[in-house]
Formats: C-alpha cells, sequence, structure tokens
C-alpha cells in the first residue's frame, strides 16, 4: 500500500514554507527519520524528517513552492512500511536557528486556465457637438471631429499596431520567503499606521572625542565603541523618560500597553533581506557591553544563525544608514511597536557658536511615530532630549 507524507505542522503562528531544497530524489531508498525536504518559513529554515521507510515513488512538492502543513510532500512505494514513530517524534520539526517573522503566506497560487480568443467588441457613440475654439483644440490634438462617430475598440490581448515587448525583455525573479515576509509585514504597517517622521540634528562633536578617547580600553575588552552603541544607550534613557514610545497599541480594547522592558530591535542589511534582531536588556548594558554584542547580532543575521527568539520581544527599532550614505530618510515602523528611529551619516559642518562658525560633527536622526498614540510636539521633545544626550552624554546620569 503506498504511503503519503504530509507536511507537519512548522511552529506556533506559521501557516505556510517554501520548499527551499529537496535532500532525497524520486527512486531513492530512506530510512525512517531521514531529512527529505528544506522549508523556509519566513527566516528560518527546517529540515523535514519522514517517520517512514521505504522507496520513494512519487515527489509531489518541487523547490521554489509554497507548502502548507496537511499537504503532500511524497509518496512511498506500495508494500513499505511505516516506522513506528511516538507521537511527540512527529510533532513540528525542529527549526534551525535562522530568524523569523511571524506572518502567514499566500496559498499556493493554482495554474491559471486557459483563456479563449479574445473578443473585441465596437461601441459606437453619436457625435458629439462643441464650440468653435473646442473644435479647434481638438483639430490640434488630432481628435476627430463630429463628421464620424468615434469608436472603442475592447479586447483582452494589446490592439493592433501596438508594439510588443521583444523576448526576453523582461526576467521573471521569484521573491525569496524573507522578501515575502519584508513585503507582507511592510505593507500591513504603512496602510494601519498612521506615519509621521521628525527630523533633527545631534552635535555629537563631543562624542565622538570621546569615543577617541576610550577606543583603547574598549579595545582591550574586546568591543570597538561605535556611535551606535551610544545612541542605543541614549536612546534607552529617552524612552524611560517618555514610556509612550516603547509602548504599543491595543486597538480592540482601545488600550495602550507600556512596557517596562527596553528590548531595541536593531535592523541589518544582509544578502537575503533585511532582518532585525533584538538586542535585549540593552538598559541593563552598558555602552562597551552594547558595542560588544551588536557586531554578533550582525554577523548571525548575515549568516543567518539567528534563533527565532533573536527576532522576537522588540519593543523599538532602531535602523543605521550611515555606513551608505544620505542625510535623512522616512523609516516605517515594525510594527507592533509604535516609533522607529533612523540614523544616516554623520557630516562635519558650520555651526554658529560663541560668535563665530565652528567646524562641528552633526549625526542627523529621523524618528517615525505612530500619530494615533504620539503627536508632533512630544516627538519633537523625545528627538531633541535624545540629540542633547549624545551632545552631552554625561547628562543621561544625572537623572534629569
Amino acid at each position: 500500500m503506498a504511503q503519503e507524507f504530509k507536511l507537519p505542522e512548522l511552529g506556533e503562528n506559521v501557516e505556510s514554507g517554501t520548499v527551499a531544497r529537496l535532500l532525497v530524489a524520486q527512486g531513492d531508498t530512506i530510512a525512517a527519520n531521514q531529512p527529505v525536504i528544506e522549508v523556509e518559513t519566513g527566516k528560518a529554515v527546517a529540515e523535514i524528517p519522514c517517520p517512514y521507510s521505504g522507496i520513494i515513488s512519487e515527489f509531489r512538492v518541487k523547490e521554489g513552492q509554497t507548502i502548507k502543513p496537511g499537504e503532500v510532500i511524497l509518496v512511498l512505494n506500495a508494500g513499505t512500511k511505516a516506522a513506528s514513530v511516538p507521537a511527540q517524534e512527529k510533532a513540528a520539526p525542529e527549526i534551525l536557528p535562522e530568524a523569523a517573522i511571524a506572518a502567514a503566506q499566500a496559498k499556493s497560487p493554482k495554474p491559471a486556465p486557459k483563456l479563449a480568443a479574445p473578443t473585441v467588441r465596437v461601441t459606437e457613440f453619436p457625435a458629439v457637438s462643441g464650440s468653435p475654439s473646442a473644435r479647434r483644440l481638438a483639430r490640434e490634438l488630432g481628435v476627430q471631429g463630429e463628421a464620424a462617430p468615434a469608436t472603442v475598440a475592447s479586447a483582452s490581448a494589446p490592439s493592433a499596431g501596438m508594439s510588443r515587448p521583444e523576448p526576453g525583455t523582461v526576467t521573471p525573479d521569484p521573491m525569496s520567503a524573507i522578501r515575502k515576509m519584508t513585503a507582507q509585514q511592510m505593507t500591513r504597517a504603512w496602510t494601519t499606521i498612521p506615519h509621521v517622521t521628525h527630523f533633527d540634528k545631534a552635535d555629537i562633536t563631543n562624542l565622538e572625542i570621546l569615543r577617541a578617547q576610550y577606543a583603547k580600553q574598549a579595545k582591550q575588552a574586546g568591543a570597538k565603541i561605535t556611535p551606535i552603541a551610544f545612541v542605543i544607550k541614549a536612546l534607552v534613557e529617552a524612552l524611560k523618560r517618555f514610556p509612550k514610545f516603547n509602548a504599543s497599541i491595543d486597538m480592540e480594547n482601545q488600550q495602550v500597553l507600556l512596557k517596562s522592558f527596553y528590548n531595541i530591535g536593531v535592523a541589518v542589511d544582509t544578502p537575503s533581506g533585511l532582518l532585525v534582531p533584538v538586542l535585549r536588556d540593552a538598559d541593563r548594558k552598558s555602552v562597551v557591553e552594547i558595542a560588544g554584542e551588536l557586531p554578533v547580532l550582525a554577523d548571525n543575521a548575515r549568516s543567518r544563525k539567528l534563533a527565532i527568539e533573536d527576532m522576537q520581544g522588540g519593543t523599538f527599532t532602531l535602523t543605521n544608514l550611515g555606513g551608505i550614505g544620505g542625510t535623512a530618510f522616512t523609516p516605517i515602523i515594525n510594527a507592533p511597536e509604535v516609533a522607529i528611529l533612523g540614523m544616516s551619516r554623520s557630516v562635519v559642518e558650520p555651526v554658529w557658536r560663541d560668535g563665530e562658525f565652528e567646524p562641528r560633527t552633526l549625526l542627523p536622526l529621523s524618528l517615525s511615530y505612530d500619530h494615533r498614540l504620539i503627536d508632533g510636539a512630544e516627538a519633537a521633545r523625545f528627538t531633541r532630549w535624545l540629540c542633547t544626550a549624545l551632545e552631552q552624554p554625561w547628562t543621561m546620569f544625572l537623572g534629569l
């Protein structure tokens, strides 16, 4: 009797995945609990083991296909004997240490039915009279006048005379699972959250002097102090003083969820797409500790070695484009958070101080916030406090 092997549950809130790789082929003999495919779910990859042994007579999936739990992966030859596997072993496979954003993917599209030959319907319209100036303008634009009735042709294929693209000018490039998840997440955030972005600049001249002064000691401690480490430290202090920014909105129950923990998501640009690992308990870590942990999170993101929990539980997100360039941008809020801070490249500019211009290092900041909860004046105060903390780092420890 033929034995079907179906995709098991992939984890909480994971409703589908993409077949990333086939690990065996049709005709292969497999042992019980041998991995047969890799499934990518958002930003996680799982090896799916088959609990049966036998010869594969048919594969029902292919690489790049979207598959949901319960769908048949493969069929083993008639007469193959299923291995006796306890119920707990048939549970969802362990997700490899990759990051994931919990979001449902659309059901695998079905092949489009063949369309009948296009039909063309021609509709006649009565002649339309107009003023002399209107008729003159029509002649100048090449529009037919009153002499002949106008006709409109509608068709499901390109009209005669329209140029067709040459073969090979368009190359389909299927979205990766990460890009699909990013597209879905960004679309939801942009269409459900009223975004406003506030811009400011922090004078980090003194901060850069301080950073250079303690660079050697930090290196001995195993860390390279970067501006982003100071920004995160100052950001946590700002969130303590402006708790609305460290919250989420429960619209169903019409309430605001204020959070007393500070987990800062840090957006990382990777070859696979944008990932946001979370720096946990940032309020309990020093600048040096933050500076030492950030490269580890970034390296794990780029090599896709993040655990699922490394992507969850963030309360505020920071995104930094300073290493690439630009003067400002409008980051999209990482829901269910209510704000996100963007950093652009710092630049030395002349600043009028004490009756003369001085060269000062300015750091552009872009704060996008959820206008359902945060008003513009609050956003301006939050950003200005953050700028002041970066301009005079010692003020963070005064409790003012």
